[in-house]
């Protein structure tokens, strides 16, 4: 027997297990990684601070601006506020129910979809570079969202799969049959 073959005979741990300890690691982090993203940036929206910042990126965005023809900055803030601590709480839940930890996540994507748009609405592309460079504020603030998105459909995908094959989310199975 050679060097190689002994010291993988040795190993007492299948080579498959430190990738799915990562893996279920990795799933936690990004599970209440974005339930405390989302509680926190919606408990910040119950504040003038994070109102008023808000207010030119939905103030110049074509899908949202009407909403404050029905309610004030504040008003709109306050909202947002209970949907995004309101799915963070959610989320977290996973250990209790998968299913409303998974509508949760779901429940994230067009909030982080409408986030993104402000990208192409709100003044702040940085021309004298060249496309595609982005301002500091809004675009390299806006940007992280493409990663709360994927965090979302991750948690999501996971938490639908552990729901079993009959999962249903709403009126629409969602489990591939």
């Amino acid at each position: 027997m050679n060097t190689s073959s002994m010291s993988q005979q040795n190993h007492s741990v299948p080579p498959d297990c430190c990738a799915q300890r990562v893996n279920r690691l990795g799933i936690h982090v990004t599970r209440y990684g974005l339930a405390i993203v989302m509680i926190w940036i919606g408990a910040m929206k119950f504040t003038q601070y994070e109102a008023e910042g808000i207010q030119p990126l939905v103030a110049n965005s074509p899908l949202m601006s009407w909403l404050y023809d029905l309610m004030s900055v504040q008003g709109f803030s306050n909202l947002l506020g209970v949907s995004e601590v309101s799915v963070g709480l959610m989320i977290a839940l996973r250990p209790v129910s998968a299913k409303l930890s998974a509508i949760g996540s779901l429940a994230t994507v067009p909030m982080f979809l409408g986030t993104l748009s402000f990208i192409f609405s709100t003044p702040g592309w940085e021309s004298t570079l060249g496309f595609p460079a982005l301002s500091v504020v809004p675009g390299q603030f806006l940007l992280k969202d493409l990663v709360l998105l994927g965090a979302a459909l991750v948690t999501a995908g996971e938490a639908l799969q552990s729901c079993g094959p009959n999962c249903q989310v709403g009126d629409s199975q969602l489990a591939e049959n």
